[in-house]
């Protein structure tokens, strides 16, 4: 078994570039006891959460938006509405199966990093001493009767979410595989007897032959086979399961850029629905960035590294239908140092809630174990 896998992962990794990031994300699974199934999409780049979920209600928000087309926003509530690229999900908003947290944020302040606030993210803790596991291991840790799915891997990346002692199985597709067709049908006689790894080299050379088309095309057919992949795990012994979506990192052009990763996002999640069918009912998905972005737009009409920020999940084993936490408002006196959206939440409280309404996992162990230092709050009802 480990030699095919060095076999497969040395054979697929020719023609990979870590340069090639976007068209890097890592897929992984786990599995435990009970029906609840729960899925962490990482939106790595730090997703605007103004311009996702708009403040429509807020005087201050023209004034610091000024190219923000707010009236071709989707109406949530009185005061928020929905960016027009996420359309697709009004549906699961109007039947409770997606919501929002706003002004959320992790312990993380000022340095505004992207690689140490998703590290932070997934490792799920309040200090700098971050250590090498992430908290979906630690909750696994917790949980008795917990297995590994049949370790594969494709690729050469991992998320810290579920790094740790706890067992857990990986597969991380490259799609910049640079692979000529005898190489296919010969990856594919290979592996024709082990079922597991024809099917993950046949899922990463699908995910390799989207490089021919238009970006925002690509963009949703991966989103689309990592979600189905993913769906295929979960209806079967998998419970847990985490991946990444990248180019949300809107520097200049942010009404150009955005609307590619929200179809991304759109995309996943809708396929995640109707792939698990009635599974559907007990799975919450959450989606997850490392910080917010910047009130005031630059002068490239783009965004920059901010702290508070926005969480969207989505689910039939939500009550949702909601936009949660405690609005601080867009009035200079009220940002963060004059320049961000001020958190007024823990985003990892959403988390733990969520797992602790998912999961037999008590407050207690959630945060001493899986969030250290972490004070729950009130319990928001994420979860139905």
């Amino acid at each position: 078994m480990q030699s095919r896998r060095a076999f497969l992962t040395r054979g697929l990794a020719l023609g990979c570039s870590a340069a090639a990031s976007p068209f890097v994300t890592p897929v992984t699974f786990a599995s435990a006891p009970g029906d609840n199934r729960l899925v962490v999409i990482v939106l790595r780049g730090a997703m605007d959460g103004l311009d996702v979920v708009r403040p429509l209600g807020d005087a201050h928000l023209a004034t610091h938006r000024p190219s923000m087309d707010r009236d071709a926003s989707l109406p949530l509530t009185d005061y928020f509405g929905l960016h027009p690229a996420l359309a697709p999900l009004m549906p699961l908003w109007q039947t409770g199966e997606l919501s929002v947290a706003h002004a959320v944020s992790t312990p993380y302040r000022d340095k505004r990093s992207h690689f140490d606030g998703q590290d932070i993210l997934e490792a799920g803790v309040s200090g700098s001493d971050i250590g090498e596991d992430g908290w979906l291991n630690r909750a696994l840790s917790l949980m008795p009767g917990t297995t590994s799915n049949t370790a594969f891997a494709v690729g050469h990346d991992n998320l810290r979410l579920l790094m740790g002692p706890a067992p857990t199985s990986t597969w991380s597709p490259d799609s910049d595989l640079d692979l000529s067709p005898q190489a296919q049908l010969l990856l594919q006689k290979v592996y024709a007897q082990d079922p597991l790894f024809h099917e993950a080299a046949m899922k990463a050379m699908e995910l390799a032959d989207l490089t021919d088309n238009p970006m925002a095309t690509r963009r949703a057919q991966r989103a689309e086979a990592l979600a189905r992949f993913t769906a295929d795990r979960l209806r079967e012994d998998t419970r847990l399961a985490a991946f990444s979506i990248t180019g949300w990192d809107t520097h200049a052009n942010q009404a150009r850029t955005l609307p590619n990763a929200l179809g991304e996002l759109s995309t996943a999640i809708l396929t995640l629905k109707q792939d698990l069918g009635p599974i559907w009912q007990n799975t919450a998905v959450l989606c997850l960035t490392e910080f917010g972005r910047t009130v005031r737009e630059n002068g490239s009409n783009g965004t920059d590294h901010g702290t508070g920020g926005a969480a969207i999940f989505a689910g039939g084993a939500l009550k949702g239908g909601r936009i949660m936490g405690d609005w601080p408002g867009l009035a200079p006196g009220d940002l963060y140092k004059d320049r961000d959206l001020m958190p007024t939440r823990d985003v990892r409280q959403f988390a733990a809630w969520a797992m602790a309404g998912l999961f037999p996992l008590g407050q207690s162990a959630l945060e001493s174990t899986v969030f250290p230092g972490l004070g729950m709050g009130d319990n928001p009802g994420l979860i139905a």
